[in-house]
């Protein structure tokens, strides 16, 4: 989901190298293509295609060093004013004059005797505040265009499975801690989010249902809370497992050791994870204390799995 008022961001230098390893130089335009800047040395097929740096970084490093610099000396392709470029998020977006680019990396290793700027003061803005995109919809670029910021907002549904829950015959405190815990993770990594709580009956169909449409509407994530057991109207991982495309059974797995070591009950959860298209579906149990401990677990690696399914090396 896009906010309704964009971060206008202008372009001030567009730049390029032909050899690795040398700092860039100003040209009147660039021509972005599947693989990156046509023509530039960092070009190809992977997450780091195109660089950009902010001004707002050069300036503080030209403070800072007394150095004067030119554009494309930190080898960024796209040299840009407006926006402090650092903050922003893999799966964020730049969207204008006919291009759109999406963020994959914050930063990089700093390639120390290797950099031009790092043998002269010591020191490089670049591996700290500059970002790497990769090419969604090509075109030229020139100094002067204008792009449009558009930060990813993840989109979570936490789905109650409960009979009396759902005829209000108690409060339902396990979809409300999901809720709260997924929302406290994605906090913690400063991502953006808009998360929706249901509570349904133990209804295969109506589930199956929900399940469809997240899936369809491109949901990041769903997680259910209820319905792991062996009873009669347990029945969420019978209707989740045959929806997903890709099963990652060792979160699961992992979680049912951990806590089944010190609580042989633990086992007996048939929770499942997995990706349903791009929508990640977790099965929690219904209890608070079990979505706690499950959240924890979840929580360790769903930020590298989100990379993972951006195509994003994060190791």
């Amino acid at each position: 989901m896009e906010q309704t008022n964009p971060i206008t961001v202008k372009v001030v230098s567009v730049n390029i190298s032909e050899k690795k390893g040398t700092t860039k130089h100003a040209v009147d335009s660039i021509e972005l293509n599947s693989l990156g800047v046509k023509g530039d040395a960092h070009a190809g097929a992977w997450h780091r295609q195109v660089s950009m740096l902010g001004v707002e970084s050069i300036d503080k490093f030209t403070k800072a060093s007394g150095l004067p610099v030119k554009y494309g000396d930190f080898a960024e392709n796209i040299t840009t004013h407006g926006l402090e470029l650092y903050r922003t998020k893999p799966g964020d977006r730049f969207v204008g004059a006919g291009v759109e680019l999406e963020v994959t990396q914050i930063g990089k290793s700093c390639h120390g005797d290797g950099c031009a700027i790092y043998r002269q003061v010591g020191n490089c803005v670049m591996p700290k505040e500059g970002i790497f995109v990769r090419v969604l919809k090509g075109g030229s670029l020139k100094a002067g265009d204008e792009l449009c910021f558009y930060p990813k907002v993840y989109r979570v549904k936490v789905i109650t499975l409960s009979d009396r829950a759902s005829r209000g015959e108690y409060e339902d405190l396990s979809g409300p801690e999901v809720a709260k815990l997924v929302s406290d993770f994605f906090n913690s990594i400063s991502w953006q989010l808009e998360v929706e709580t249901e509570i349904i009956p133990d209804d295969r169909d109506l589930l199956e249902n929900r399940l469809i449409e997240a899936r369809n509407s491109k949901y990041d994530m769903v997680l259910t809370t209820g319905g792991t057991g062996i009873g009669p109207r347990d029945i969420t991982p019978d209707v989740v497992k045959p929806l997903l495309d890709k099963e990652i059974p060792g979160i699961m797995e992992h979680i049912r050791l951990k806590y089944g070591a010190e609580k042989p009950n633990a086992l007996l959860s048939r929770g499942v994870a997995g990706l349903m298209g791009t929508t990640f579906v977790y099965t929690l149990p219904g209890s608070v204390k079990a979505v706690r401990e499950y959240m924890g677990e979840i929580s360790k690696m769903q930020k590298h799995l989100f990379l993972m399914l951006m195509g994003i090396d994060s190791h």
